[in-house]
């Protein structure tokens, strides 16, 4: 059944595949946060009650969707890494852990910005706030393990470890709001059916959700090739790629043959 998907082992493949991907990512993403950010600020109505403040919400919600959303798709890959011994997915965890690490940033400093006027302060302890600065934490320590080493194979396991057992925190962030006391506000746009809010505000929200979500994916396509290449920069097709020549490789090895004649 899943054999289909066996090509996509071999790091060419999945270079190509995603370099024809790429671009569908960036013109979407280019599309839906251009209509979705002017819809969202301009046209969008003000909340009753926070007034155009609440217009921050189109860049912190996806910006915190995405951040627990980037985590487990890192978590599953470093699951496929370990278990199942795919060099490609220890390459995608180690792609998607700088993206999650900035969503994560920007959800926290949008969030800070949010509460000031609302709650009289940047920052307070709050179950949800911490969890979040607690994932960030985890992805700043993936990228740091990804890095300490220089055999991929131990730091991706290293890596990966870390991200399986950080995998328990994105429950903790999602149901704290319902869990214990809290000043964030519950779930608004992520409820089972309607969500808690106008069409015309939801819309908006939409296009810029799904707009990030494909800047997310756009730059993942290029951290990924980014670390195929490095990952395999030995390989003759990599030369191949990097010279333009396709008469490289052939070329390097007859000067060693020669070499070797001599």
């Amino acid at each position: 059944m899943w054999k289909w998907l066996h090509p996509y082992a071999n790091p060419e493949v999945s270079y190509h595949f995603t370099e024809k991907i790429k671009p569908w990512f960036g013109l979407a993403s280019i599309v839906l946060l251009s209509t979705g950010l002017v819809w969202a600020l301009l046209f969008a109505p003000a909340d009753y009650q926070q007034g155009d403040s609440f217009r921050i919400f189109y860049v912190h919600v996806p910006s915190a969707i995405l951040s627990m959303s980037l985590y487990v798709a890192m978590a599953i890959a470093a699951l496929s890494s370990l278990v199942w011994q795919v060099k490609l997915a220890d390459a995608s965890a180690a792609a998607l852990a700088p993206i999650g690490a900035v969503f994560t940033a920007i959800a926290l400093l949008t969030g800070a910005a949010w509460g000031k006027p609302m709650w009289g302060t940047w920052w307070v302890w709050d179950a949800r706030l911490t969890s979040e600065l607690i994932l960030l934490f985890l992805y700043l320590g993936v990228i740091a393990l990804h890095n300490a080493f220089d055999d991929k194979q131990m730091a991706g396991k290293a890596a990966g470890i870390l991200s399986l057992v950080g995998v328990i925190n994105i429950p903790i962030i999602k149901y704290s709001v319902e869990w214990w006391n809290t000043l964030h506000q519950g779930a608004t746009v992520s409820k089972l059916g309607m969500p808690a809010m106008a069409p015309e505000m939801y819309w908006p929200f939409l296009l810029c959700f799904f707009g990030f979500g494909c800047l997310a994916g756009y730059i993942a396509c290029i951290r990924f090739q980014t670390e195929v290449l490095s990952r395999n920069k030995m390989r003759p097709w990599v030369r191949t790629l990097v010279t333009g020549d396709d008469n490289a490789p052939h070329l390097a090895t007859n000067k060693q043959a020669n070499a070797g004649g001599n």
